[in-house]
């Protein structure tokens, strides 16, 4: 197992019209993910059952390096500054992996 580091976001959204725009600019900047970053292991965005207005983002990144590159990368710079417009709340978790199976081992 990779000393992986990690970070959980919780996203509360303004309503349904801010969460289809949120949506659109989460894939815009997922495709920069895929394109640009070998070091982000995982960048798993979730709907959440019975919050239609709310998203959880799970990303692990091959270390600490790894996702300082990933908020330089434009496409995040833009996705930070624009996520403003539709957000009404957030949290982040930093999280270090201990141990996993799976896909990541």
């Amino acid at each position: 197992m990779t000393s992986g580091f990690g970070l959980v976001v919780r996203f509360s959204l303004r309503d349904a019209e801010a969460a289809r725009s949120f949506d659109a600019l989460v894939e815009e900047t997922l495709k920069g993910i895929r394109a640009h970053e070998p070091g982000t292991l995982a960048y798993v965005v979730h709907t959440v059952l019975e919050e239609p207005n709310t998203r959880v983002f799970y990303e692990l990144y091959a270390d600490r390096v790894a996702f300082d590159q990933h908020e330089q990368q434009e496409h995040t710079r833009h996705f930070l500054a624009e996520r403003e417009k539709y957000v009404t709340d957030f949290s982040v978790t930093f999280i270090e992996s201990r141990d996993a199976a799976g896909v990541w081992v």
